[in-house]
């Protein structure tokens, strides 16, 4: 480094990556700094005999200096490839660069890890600690790298692997393999090792019965509840299968079981149907879950719970490499906890450009109408939460309600203060009546859902109650 780039870099001012110390008077305190820059991933640079203001007045620098400054380099570990740079600034004082690489590693100074936040530097939680040296070994040992001990190509669904392989070729995400045996399209995929499949491979293509024995955590549990609570279920299901079964299922069942949201255009009288939520949204969250969750807890799965005012997705175990719920809300890097499913879900074009995932659950959202899906994650899992923000009409109150009778408050909550005429000319039932339409608003009334103001011909209906 020259004084040229050394007065470029000090114009910065202090950052995550950047940190002024006067001398090595504070060298102590760099060296903290200079462990949060390791801990960080992203490197940095501590410069000695500068000011905080960006001035850079130098130092005295001498063998001493040097070596008091390496010794204490010495003290960060694991060894780091931190590198010392005077620095001349005048024909005395120099300034005296630590350079900190980027690391992977989890660094500690004196025994105690730190972490950098903005321009500041702090002794790393405990928590955080621990989680950092569980994905610093899962980086040396993933559990989806690791063999399926026991099982062999006879516990592969042949078909979907086949599946995979030509839906690659033709997106052109792989070269054509000229052979359709099982063995050698593992191969390539990546799946096999030494003749022994992986964990990887029997999440992604495992046949469901083999699963159920030696991979329950491959379980996707679904439930339909009546109201805002788990009190009361109107569908509870679980299912264990491969990723890509699991996938279909998924989307099944809120296909089964999301009502449709229903709008009327007043001034054309006609109803528009559109999903409840957008469905490539919840697509993208279910293979965010699918592809980054926890498979190394035999007592994990994937909980998807419709309730009547959101719809979850939750996936067990917390979200990794440092990141929390917020940094999902905007651009973050794409590290994936298991990168040989997240490939295949690629291969497939399941999920299409890597750390985008949320940012596009977020648009898809917006672009409905609908509040951004809420990201919450804690040391056990982690939701992604949608909710509606048009009013679907219940099923049910005390008693089963009747299409019409939803067409009717679909239209009373679209309209708002309407008249008899004006939800006539609203609903799309053929044949439906003045009369009948009366009945029901009287029966929708007596429900406490509807309410009326007025009387006669200036009588208004209104939306009382949303249950």
């Amino acid at each position: 480094m020259n004084l040229d780039e050394l007065v470029a870099l000090a114009a910065q001012g202090e950052s995550e990556t950047l940190e002024f110390k006067r001398s090595t008077s504070e060298l102590e305190a760099g060296l903290r700094t200079a462990t949060g820059f390791l801990n960080s991933g992203l490197g940095g640079y501590v410069l000695l005999g500068a000011s905080t203001d960006g001035r850079l007045p130098g130092m005295h620098v001498s063998d001493r200096t040097i070596q008091d400054v390496a010794n204490g380099i010495r003290q960060i570990e694991p060894a780091s490839g931190i590198r010392i740079e005077p620095v001349p600034v005048d024909e005395h004082k120099s300034v005296m660069a630590i350079i900190v690489p980027a690391s992977e590693l989890v660094h500690t100074f004196r025994g105690v890890p730190y972490q950098r936040i903005g321009n500041t530097t702090d002794r790393m939680p405990q928590d955080a600690f621990q989680q950092r040296m569980v994905e610093q070994a899962h980086r040396g040992n993933r559990w989806e790298a690791a063999p399926a001990i026991g099982c062999s190509l006879a516990d592969l669904d042949h078909n979907e692997i086949r599946r995979t392989v030509d839906e690659a070729v033709r997106r052109q995400r792989l070269t054509d393999p000229g052979t359709q045996d099982i063995a050698e399209l593992l191969l390539g995929l990546g799946r096999i090792e030494h003749g022994q499949i992986l964990n990887a491979a029997m999440v992604l293509f495992g046949l469901s019965e083999r699963l159920q024995v030696r991979y329950p955590q491959c379980m996707l549990r679904l439930g339909r509840f009546r109201g805002t609570t788990k009190n009361d279920f109107i569908d509870n299901r679980q299912v264990i299968g491969n990723a890509f079964d699991l996938y279909q299922r998924a989307q099944k069942f809120w296909i089964d079981n999301l009502p449709v949201a229903g709008r009327v255009v007043p001034e054309l009288f006609e109803r528009i149907d559109e999903p409840l939520y957008p469905p490539e949204a919840l697509r993208e969250a279910l293979a965010n879950a699918l592809c980054h969750r926890d498979y190394a807890n035999e007592g994990g799965a994937i909980d998807i719970a419709i309730y009547d005012d959101r719809l979850e997705v939750v996936s067990s175990g917390p979200l990794r490499f440092g990141l929390v719920a917020d940094d999902l809300r905007r651009p973050h890097q794409s590290l994936k906890w298991n990168p040989l499913i997240a490939q295949a879900f690629y291969l497939r074009g399941i999920i299409e450009t890597w750390g985008r995932g949320t940012l596009r659950m977020i648009e898809l959202t917006q672009g409905a109408g609908l509040p951004e899906p809420e990201f919450d994650a804690n040391r056990h899992s982690v939701t992604v939460r949608f909710r509606r923000s048009r009013y679907v009409a219940p099923s049910r109150i005390e008693l089963d309600l009747t299409p019409f009778q939803q067409e009717i408050l679909n239209a009373v909550a679209t309209l708002g203060l309407a008249s008899l005429g004006e939800l006539l000319g609203a609903m799309s039932a053929d044949g439906a009546s003045r009369r009948t339409l009366q009945d029901n608003l009287q029966k929708l009334k007596d429900m406490n859902l509807v309410d009326v103001s007025g009387r006669t011909r200036g009588a208004k209906w209104f939306l009382k109650t949303i249950k």
